[in-house]
């Protein structure tokens, strides 16, 4: 993907983050306070995922964000959408080879707990990928067989529970399991996910930590809880209330993410 990265680094015009973040459901109003914005659609960038979801909006936003360089990916492609659990694949590769060395992700996620309910936010410390799917398939070499030992780097989620303390915003942490999508998971799916010990259940992440760590980048993530999982409630669930409900764990989750460029961002030298 060098032609995309050449055409990115044409565009930031001089400016080189090493910090990418993708956006998702409730965050995407954060690429409002990137200053000396640059937008890049993804229709302009080869290789970037057309995403037809509502609530992404498909762009590369970059500019600085309390202070330090980033690099935003405001929507992501799922794997529910064309069958491809490799579909972010280039532009993770694009993202690399313009210089990224950290990757933080976020997601909208159901809660398996009653005592974190839709609003809150949790640091993913490692997931269950239960739809048994890879975006390693298919490639040719050994680079292939990628260590997930510590997928969700160490370093990164101790900034963020810090900054989460001195904000005083309840970051709750957990497992996060991958089922494919797009439909929901059945009451029996949840009873079962709790059993294999999943906090919170999802549609994406998974795919993208495995990517990152295969591009050698360092990886962190958090969900956003939109809801509490099928059976824990007498309702059933809709994209709807997830896209209604994000906002308000997106809101915490970017005040977390304020303090910790302020502080310096994920690839500051340790105090």
């Amino acid at each position: 993907m060098t032609g995309a990265a050449e055409h990115l680094r044409r565009r930031l015009n001089g400016l080189t983050p090493t910090v990418a973040v993708v956006l998702g459901s409730g965050l995407g109003g954060l690429v409002d306070e990137v200053e000396q914005a640059v937008r890049i659609p993804y229709s302009e960038l080869e290789g970037f995922p057309q995403s037809g979801v509502s609530g992404h909006a498909g762009a590369v936003v970059a500019g600085h964000f309390a202070g330090q360089p980033i690099l935003f990916l405001a929507g992501r492609a799922h794997y529910y959408e064309q069958g491809d659990a490799a579909a972010m694949r280039p532009a993770l590769e694009t993202l690399a080879a313009l210089g990224i060395t950290h990757l933080f992700l976020t997601n909208a996620a159901g809660s398996l707990h009653p005592d974190m309910p839709p609003g809150s936010v949790m640091l993913i410390s490692d997931h269950i990928n239960f739809s048994g799917l890879n975006p390693l398939i298919g490639e040719p070499t050994d680079r292939r067989f990628v260590g997930l030992t510590a997928a969700y780097d160490r370093d990164m989620c101790e900034r963020l529970r810090l900054a989460a303390e001195a904000v005083e915003v309840e970051l709750h942490h957990g497992t996060y399991m991958w089922f494919s999508g797009p439909s929901f998971e059945t009451p029996a799916e949840i009873r079962m996910a709790r059993t294999l010990g999943a906090d919170a259940v999802g549609m994406s992440t998974v795919p993208e930590v495995i990517l990152a760590r295969f591009l050698g980048l360092q990886v962190a993530a958090c969900s956003v809880i939109t809801n509490l999982a099928a059976g824990l409630t007498q309702a059933e669930l809709s994209h709807q209330e997830t896209k209604d409900v994000a906002p308000q764990g997106g809101a915490k989750l970017a005040a977390i993410l304020r303090r910790l460029f302020a502080d310096g961002g994920f690839s500051a030298p340790a105090a």
